[in-house]
């Protein structure tokens, strides 16, 4: 991640801006001072930087990464040495930088090893929040057996099976002590899981009241994935307060989110990658159907959300060789709720969710992250997503330098 030098100033002239907040683009200038936004207006000061009459937006936020999921194999996953998931990491992580996502956050790995190392400018990479190892009970989303493998399985890199009230109330400390931004659990089946139903709710009220209760009192939170209805009212009613995924939410679930405060983080970059791309990965036959279930109903529980008055965020989820498709989650988010929304959930409402109020926004005070796009998303949307048009990505007051990816 870039850091800010004394003194740096750089203002993007000529732009349209767009703050993270507002629907109307602001003509003008956008000044950056030693990692901060300094000035909007017609103030012209150190380096200039002309966009052309093009709209500059802040940096992108995805609230669902994963850089240590170099397979969708679960096992591959887990069991690989970590220098080797750090280093793929590592380059997924530069990657997501070069496309605009100037901030992640890791719900299901990442560890202070990394951060430390983004954190020294050891590696070009977005800004880095991380949950460690998801927990998961025996059976669930991250437990990664086949019913009829005889093994036993602890934790690897993204995932850890922690059963019973006390163990989860060790496994939440132990995150917290290592940095964690906040606390990741399987409340649900997931697609590439293989031995649980999508619908089924995982843990008890008693396991998921305790993850929240730590949480809690270090000032941090709990994010659950969680798909169907009865997972997703299991898990708010709990305390969660991020839902992971929520493609089959419906109208009642929604309103008591909405009543608890939580947000939504959709993912619908996976599951498209995973249809159109599932034989070239290697996806097995029952995550296949389970996919299936979940494919289409994405989009319409973001209108639901919406419509409940929901915070919606935004997250690509993307595991392995998918990795690649991380600006078409954009796309279909766009498709669902159209360019302002899609904007508001990958900037603002992203950097709320993280509890970060300087960032996701271009306004005096705010950090200093910015894309500017070949165009106006406003009226041709794939500025945003279409990788072959030009961007300029500005992370802490400086321009990126994609060669070094």
């Amino acid at each position: 991640m870039s850091t800010a030098s004394a003194d740096r100033v750089l203002t993007i002239t000529n732009a349209l801006i767009f703050d993270g907040e507002n629907p109307e683009l602001i003509k003008g200038n956008v000044t950056f001072r030693d990692g901060l936004v300094s000035a909007i207006g017609e103030q012209e000061e150190g380096d200039l930087l002309d966009a052309g009459g093009k709209v500059v937006i802040p940096g992108l936020i995805d609230a669902h990464f994963h850089a240590y999921a170099i397979s969708l194999d679960g096992f591959r996953n887990e069991r690989g040495p970590l220098s080797f998931a750090a280093l793929a990491g590592a380059k997924r992580l530069g990657e997501a930088l070069s496309r605009g996502f100037t901030t992640v956050r890791d719900v299901a790995g990442g560890d202070i090893g990394l951060s430390s190392a983004i954190k020294g400018g050891l590696l070009p990479s977005p800004r880095y929040f991380y949950t460690g190892p998801a927990l998961s009970q025996t059976g669930g989303h991250g437990d990664p057996r086949e019913a009829d493998v005889d093994v036993c399985f602890g934790h690897g890199h993204m995932c850890e099976v922690v059963d019973g009230i006390e163990p989860l109330r060790v496994a939440v400390r132990e995150r917290l002590r290592t940095g964690a931004h906040a606390i990741k659990i399987m409340a649900s089946g997931g697609v590439v899981s293989l031995t649980d139903p999508l619908a089924i709710p995982q843990y008890s009220d008693e396991e998921i009241s305790v993850v929240v209760a730590e949480a809690t009192r270090r000032g941090s939170y709990v994010a659950a994935h969680a798909y169907s209805p009865e997972a997703i009212a299991h898990s708010v009613r709990n305390g969660v307060r991020s839902i992971e995924h929520g493609n089959l939410l419906d109208e009642p679930t929604a309103a008591l989110m909405a009543e608890h405060g939580a947000f939504l983080v959709p993912t619908l970059a996976a599951y498209a990658a995973m249809d159109r791309r599932g034989d070239e990965v290697g996806l097995p036959e029952v995550s296949k159907a389970k996919n299936l279930e979940v494919l289409t109903a994405g989009g319409e529980a973001i209108k639901l959300a919406l419509a409940a008055g929901i915070p919606v965020g935004f997250g690509s989820d993307l595991m392995g060789d998918l990795a690649d498709e991380q600006l078409n989650g954009l796309a279909l988010q766009i498709q669902a709720v159209g360019v302002f929304e899609t904007l508001r959930s990958a900037t603002s409402v992203n950097a709320a969710l993280l509890q970060e109020p300087t960032l996701g926004r271009l306004a005096p005070g705010m950090v200093a992250d910015a894309l500017i796009l070949d165009g106006n998303p406003f009226e041709d949307p794939s500025v945003l997503f279409d990788e072959s048009r030009p961007r300029t990505v500005v992370q802490c007051g400086a321009v990126v330098d994609h060669a070094a990816r």
